[in-house]
């Protein structure tokens, strides 16, 4: 599969309809768009439902079985993240406040698949839903974060008076044990003492919420940098 290609999913029930809008895209730019073409309800589905993932989906509103609005209703509820434009016969006020509602993100006539408006709105589309799941996304780890600093600001404080404890004992411990042969001892225990501390202080300072693959599904908080 290239992954540079956007891909497209066309359900239209005119065959001769769905070749236009394929000759169109591709004359527009033939490397750019990867078009697969489904006729109605049940095979969209099934197309889903084995790959879901696909750039953007152009959905004919009327189609045999459920129109494009029962369908689009179903693929939210069944959480496909993907945008949809639909392709009508005509401009349609009611049409257009129906679709939106429903999270229909554009509609076009479909004589207008001739002109550079399609692929134009299939790539403006696509733009402004990877946009729209950046910022969600990026609302979620500041959440996270957020969540996290509260949680790490009370742990910190129970872990800095023993580390700080431990810090005086290793200073104490050098006074009294001098000696060659403790010294290694000695230093490894400051060593970790110190590493600990900088945990502390990076968790104090957290800034970013990343996470790094820990033990199987188990992820923890990266502190590298």
């Amino acid at each position: 599969m290239d992954t540079d290609k956007i891909r497209i999913l066309l359900v239209e029930d005119n065959k001769d309809f769905a070749k236009l809008v394929s000759v169109y895209l591709q004359r527009f730019d033939k490397d750019k768009f990867q078009i697969t073409w489904k006729e109605n309800y049940q095979d969209t589905i099934k197309e889903l439902e084995q790959d879901p993932n696909y750039d953007i989906v152009l959905m004919d509103y009327f189609l045999p079985g459920k129109n494009g609005l029962e369908i689009t209703k179903e693929l939210k509820a069944k959480k496909f993240n993907f945008p949809i434009v639909f392709l009508t016969v005509n401009k349609d006020f009611d049409l257009a406040v129906d679709v939106m509602k429903i999270g229909v993100d554009d509609y076009l006539v479909k004589e207008e698949i001739s002109s550079p408006v399609l692929p134009k709105t299939v790539l403006s589309v696509i733009e402004k839903h990877r946009l729209r799941d950046h910022l969600v996304q990026l609302e979620i780890s500041q959440q996270r974060l957020q969540a996290i600093r509260e949680t790490l600001m009370g742990v910190v404080g129970e872990f800095e008076p023993p580390i700080n404890e431990m810090k005086s004992l290793s200073a104490d411990i050098k006074t009294y044990f001098p000696s060659e042969a403790h010294k290694n001892y000695i230093k490894i225990i400051e060593e970790n003492v110190y590493r600990i501390n900088d945990k502390l202080n990076k968790l104090k300072t957290l800034k970013e919420y990343r996470t790094v693959k820990y033990i199987k599904d188990i992820k923890m908080l990266d502190l590298s940098v």
